[in-house]
Formats: structure tokens, sequence, C-alpha cells
């Protein structure tokens, strides 16, 4: 009886000994049966399906902040043909507000349309508004796709793509559209009409172009630049940086100076009572060249300011900030 009790007990234990072992194993069956689906490294071994389902739940729940690589249609990256919609310039309307309506460049708006001066722009008006930014250039004798590309560091295939051109020739005097391109700093200030300051704050008390003489009223002449009042002694400031070309003295400017600038330009000023530069010397923008006087043929003390760009006057009320 006692031989039977013992091996009793020893079934007993054997029994609740493989209870706890599948009450805390219980996949142990299914992973005798598992297959290797991989090979992993030089080294041999697997990777079996249940860690390689492990893996894969780990890149699901991975953050979308986290990803990094992004895949856009290749039409986003390429050149567009040249397309154009209209707007009709209403009250109140300028450039700078136009160009933020649409998204543009001023530059591109300006070059499209041709604008001149944009405190000139008339209500009424029908601008060309383009599909993308860049502006125009007006092909000259010489020009190839590549010189232009170059001149802007644009793209000669996107020159091509966006004008719908089919062979490499180009003809002169053809306006070309240069995608991404923009006008250079001077032209943009000359437009805007901020490439100078005032010499002098003051009263225009004679503009540019055809007046009455102030010396005999029967006689129509033409007044090559504007007459700026101001108190004797007032200085008289460089309304661009520039190299000092000419000082002297005239029957009809008496004292004066002449600067000249970049790109063509050069200024005269007039009627000083004091120069204080000398010829060769550079001056900055805004720097003391001189004193509000009115020697020479003058009716009071004044500055007679003059601009030329290449030899010919214009207006220097246009290209004043």
């Amino acid at each position: 009886m006692s031989f039977f009790n013992e091996n009793s007990r020893n079934i007993l234990r054997l029994a609740l000994v493989l209870c706890l072992f599948f009450v805390f194993k219980p996949d142990f069956a299914q992973k005798q049966q598992e297959i290797p689906v991989a090979e992993h490294g030089i080294g041999g071994g697997s990777l079996s399906k249940e860690i390689f389902a492990d893996l894969e739940e780990e890149i699901i729940l991975l953050p979308a902040s986290l990803e990094t690589v992004t895949f856009e249609p290749d039409t986003f990256s390429k050149s567009r043909i040249l397309l154009y919609d209209t707007y009709v310039v209403q009250s109140g309307d300028n450039i700078s507000t136009l160009a933020i309506i649409f998204g543009l460049n001023q530059d591109t708006i300006i070059s499209i349309n041709k604008v001149t001066n944009t405190r000139l722009l008339q209500i009424n008006k029908v601008l060309k508004i383009p599909n993308q930014d860049g502006i125009l250039h007006t092909v000259s004798r010489g020009d190839t796709l590549v010189s232009i590309a170059e001149k802007y560091k644009a793209d000669a295939e996107a020159i091509q793509i966006v004008n719908e051109l089919f062979t490499d020739d180009i003809v002169t005097g053809t306006d070309l559209f240069i995608p991404g391109a923009k006008l250079d700093w001077v032209s943009l200030q000359e437009i805007n009409g901020d490439l100078f300051i005032w010499p002098v704050s003051g009263i225009i008390t004679s503009p540019y172009g055809y007046r009455r003489s102030p010396f005999n009223e029967s006689i129509r002449e033409f007044h090559s630049g504007i007459d700026i009042r101001g108190g004797m002694g007032t200085p008289i400031k460089a309304a661009m940086s520039g190299r000092v070309s000419t000082v002297g003295y005239d029957g009809t400017l008496g004292n004066y100076v002449i600067i000249s600038h970049h790109s063509g330009y050069r200024t005269l000023y007039g009627h000083m009572s004091v120069i204080r530069v000398k010829t060769g010397a550079y001056v900055a923008m805004g720097e003391r060249i001189g004193d509000v006087g009115s020697t020479g043929l003058s009716t009071g003390p004044h500055l007679h300011f003059t601009v030329y760009k290449d030899g010919v006057t214009v207006n220097p009320r246009s290209l004043m900030k």
C-alpha cells in the first residue's frame, strides 16, 4: 500500500510540474514548429515569423512626424508653359499690393506689363498676370539661349519650355520670358522712383520741362532740371554715391558741382554759395557737397538740380524718393 501511495505521489508531482510549465509557456509547442523565413547576417541565423511580425508592428506604430521621405509628382518641379490672366487696375491699387494678391514678385508684374513708373499706374489699365514669376528679355543681336540663361542664372531648357521654343534659334527683337529671373537693382529703383534722395528738403519752385523765363515772361524756355527752394547756407547732399567729375563756376549756374554715378547717371548742383568737395573725390549718398546760395543767374537762394542719363537730361522728380 505504501508503494502505491509513493508512486501516486510522484505521478501527481509530475502532473503538477507539467501543468505549471504549460501555463507560463503556452506558445512553446508553436515555437518548436516555426520555420525560418529569412537569412540574417553574415554569421547565419534566421528571423522567425514571430520576430518578423514584431518588427512590422514597430514600423507601423512609428509617428508620422518621423517620416523623412515624401514623394511628389515630377510635374511639380518641371517648368510650365507661360499662361496669362488679366486684371483691371482699380483706385488705390499699387504694384506692391497686386504682387501680394497674385502671389508674384513685383519685378514680374512690372516687367511683363513694361511699367516704366510705378507711381503713374493708371486706373482701368489692363494688366497681364502670368502664372509664374519671371521677367521679359528682349533678344539682342548675338544673343543665344545659353548666353541669356547665363546672364539671368536661369536654365536654358526651362526658357525653351516656358516659351514653347522647338529649336535653339531665337529672333532678334522678340521678347523671351525668363522664368524665375528678377530685374537688376538699378532698373527696379528707377521704375519705383527710389534711385536718388532729395539733395535739399524744400518746395519745388520750378519743375522740369518748358516754362516761362523768370527773367522775361515773353520767352518760353526749356528748364533742364528742378529748382528747390532753400535757406542760404542750407547743406546740399549728394543725391547718390559717386565721384566728383567737375567743380567750377558758370555765369548762369554760378558755383556748381557735377557727380558721376553708376549706370550712366550724372547729377548737377547749381547756384551754390560754397563748394565743399574737390574734383576726383568720392562722395557717399547724403554726404555734404556744398551750401545753398544764389550765385550765377538766380532770383534768390535755391538749388538747381539736374539729372543726366547717358548724357541726356531726365526729370529728376521721377527718380527721387
